[in-house]
């Protein structure tokens, strides 16, 4: 599966679920996860059925980690696609008093953080142990 140029550039790659990637955003400022569906289509609401309720439930589960591994007390989920014309969703935990609580995130993260290696490697070995993402060799 090809990933937008735009979401390689911008992301981690952590592994894949059954029909989707996951993806976790360079700035750390939140936890930032974008799920990429295996599709053509462009849109969630577009997906067949099975498919739609199983992209729904892998980022149930991803927002599950995020509350759990961050412990954030709010999960945002979006499916805008305005700049990458790829279907991908954001599961992003958020807490009052966050970078830019409570504006969304789009346009208003002030700080750049990044993940140092080591927390990229435990949050995808996190992920693989309690959430059932598979790894791609040589790619996290």
């Amino acid at each position: 599966m090809l990933i937008h140029a735009r979401l390689i550039a911008d992301t981690h790659f952590l592994g894949r679920f059954e029909t989707s990637l996951l993806l976790l955003h360079r700035n750390a400022v939140v936890p930032w996860f974008i799920v990429v569906p295996d599709s053509v289509e462009t849109e969630l609401l577009d997906l067949p059925r099975p498919v739609r309720e199983a992209v729904l439930e892998e980022s149930a589960q991803v927002a599950t980690f995020v509350q759990s591994y961050f412990g954030s007390s709010k999960v945002n989920f979006a499916a805008i696609g305005n700049i990458v014309p790829q279907l991908h969703l954001h599961v992003v935990g958020r807490d009052p008093g966050d970078n830019c609580w409570p504006a969304p995130i789009w346009g208003n993260l002030t700080e750049d953080k990044q993940y140092p290696a080591s927390e990229c490697e435990a949050i995808c070995a996190a992920l693989v142990a309690d959430y059932g993402l598979q790894r791609d060799a040589g790619r996290v």
